[in-house]
């Protein structure tokens, strides 16, 4: 068994574009590679979506780490200082799609995995769920791979997601949860009209703008133990007429809610759909909502899992990193039906940006927190 340089694999996997739902090859180089190790592997295709389900043991515990090969588009190609798919190194940076959201910590994982298996650190399992499809809808990934493992039964103790998760600088946090996110489209029809003559039409703007109003006058919550207040962002409100003396026959808008535990994804849908039903109260004009719920909020509790996975960083990074549940949605909200999860990883400034970039140095310090991670996990764990 050779030793993984975990710079070269993250490179290697940034020159596969797989730009979601894509894979252009990114899952066979991961599957090679664990393959390689010992790792059983299963490719588990659904739809067009690449995922891998790989375990290296068949005993427990099972520590599983989750990731995701697919990236987001590149953007404006002429702004990127250097190709971002080479995965050139320049002056000890590694540039590329990917090279912090998130290749580079499956190579990392895949490093340090390396090294315990070697040294005789795996009394258990250890696994891989990767998926090619968390920058998109997410459906027939994680979310997909986790209800089958379910319905076999496959027993996973704790995973760690090796999303970017750092903020200013590496190590100073980690995630041990996150909140629920549910988007709502409204349409509000109405009856469209001269506007000169009002009375033969139904405007539906001002059902939309009071429906929108009520919704936002509403403070949802003062935040919840290790949360941050839940807030809700108008996206888009849309009125499709190019007339100015044409009353229109419909309005829409869409919407976005992140939720701590204070509430459910369903209770909030609901709300909404009260709100604009009573904005078109004593109206001719009918309101619909078509809700979305992407995730619900959740929290790994604190306790011997956290501390070990905040110890290992701090011991890497020379600092306790805080438990934070800050942040966008990961396919952490899948996972937690089946263990407790926490989230630890790289820098995550430069994610989805021009020039997405990660230090060389960086990388191999998250090679050594997995490393310490599982040689802690199997002795706490045992």
């Amino acid at each position: 068994m050779s030793a993984i340089d975990a710079v070269e694999l993250t490179r290697e996997l940034i020159r596969k574009p797989s730009v979601t739902p894509a894979d252009a090859g990114a899952m066979d180089v991961v599957e090679r590679t664990l393959a390689g190790l010992g790792f059983v592997c299963r490719r588990m295709r659904f739809g067009e979506i690449e995922n891998l389900y790989a375990r290296y043991g068949t005993t427990r515990p099972n520590l599983c780490f989750a990731g995701h090969t697919d990236v987001v588009p590149v953007g404006d190609v002429a702004a990127w200082s250097k190709d971002a798919f080479a995965a050139e190194v320049v002056g000890g940076v590694l540039i590329g799609r990917g090279a912090v959201d998130m290749k580079s910590a499956i190579a990392a994982f895949a490093a340090a995995a390396a090294r315990a298996i070697a040294a005789g650190q795996v009394p258990g399992s250890i696994s891989f769920l990767i998926t090619g499809d968390e920058e998109g809808v997410a459906l027939d990934g994680t979310k997909r791979v986790v209800e089958a493992l379910a319905a076999e039964g496959e027993a996973i103790d704790h995973c760690v997601v090796g999303e970017p998760t750092s903020s200013e600088i590496f190590g100073d946090m980690v995630k041990v949860g996150r909140r629920g996110s549910i988007n709502a489209e409204i349409e509000v029809t109405g009856v469209q009209g001269h506007v000169a003559y009002p009375h033969r039409a139904a405007n539906p703007v001002p059902v939309l703008i009071r429906a929108l109003a009520a919704l936002q006058a509403r403070v949802l919550d003062e935040g919840y133990p290790e949360f941050q207040p839940s807030n809700l962002e108008v996206t888009k409100i849309d009125v499709p007429n190019t007339a100015t003396n044409v009353i229109p026959g419909v309005a829409r808008a869409r919407l976005n809610i992140r939720f701590n535990p204070t509430h459910t994804g369903a209770e909030l849908a609901a709300w909404i759909a009260a709100e604009a039903d009573k904005a078109a109260e004593g109206t001719p004009c009918k309101a619909a909502v078509t809700p979305q719920i992407s995730g619900e909020a959740f929290l790994t509790e604190p306790g011997p899992f956290t501390e070990l996975v905040a110890a290992a960083v701090a011991d890497v990074a020379g600092r306790a990193p805080e438990l934070s549940t800050t942040g966008g949605t990961s396919d952490a909200r899948f996972i937690r039906a089946l263990c407790p999860v926490v989230e630890v990883g790289l820098v995550g400034q430069t994610m989805h940006q021009v020039d997405e970039r990660a230090p060389v140095a960086e990388i191999r310090m998250l090679q050594a927190v997995y490393e310490r991670l599982i040689a802690r996990y199997f002795e706490a764990f045992k």
